[in-house]
């Protein structure tokens, strides 16, 4: 069983992991919307669609340190690299999602800039909290 201190830990650097992979995406998709005429999602409510972004935020949140987490000794100075393997796997599900209906490469391009800046800032952080 996870001592308390290392769960509070793990609670806190998840919550801060989360705050930034939410809030990076808003802020990049925002200027999106302001420079490139980017629309939002039609059929649903603004609520309902950040209310998802952030259920699916939360369980991005939690892989994310809990995998840097039982994983932080193989993975010891090479947080750059743990960031890269995120963040090509979720460049790969843009340019899927992009290829689909119903979501442009405007929105693709923009939540690839907001990966390449979420993911090594949460990496960087996380390395920080978790460590011993």
């Amino acid at each position: 069983m996870l001592e308390a201190m290392i769960m509070g830990k793990l609670v806190l650097c998840t919550l801060s992991v989360l705050g930034i992979i939410y809030l990076v995406p808003f802020v990049v998709y925002s200027l999106f919307t302001v420079l490139c005429n980017l629309k939002p999602p039609e059929g649903a409510s603004a609520f309902r669609f950040l209310s998802s972004v952030f259920v699916i935020k939360v369980g991005t949140a939690v892989a994310f340190v809990w995998l840097l987490y039982l994983a932080r000794e193989p993975l010891q100075g090479r947080w750059l690299l743990y960031a890269f393997i995120w963040w090509l796997a979720a460049v790969l599900g843009e340019a899927g999602q992009a290829i689909g209906p119903g979501y442009t490469w405007k929105e693709a391009i923009a939540g690839v800039i907001s990966e390449s800046i979420y993911f090594p800032l949460s990496a960087f952080l996380a390395v920080r909290w978790l460590a011993d």
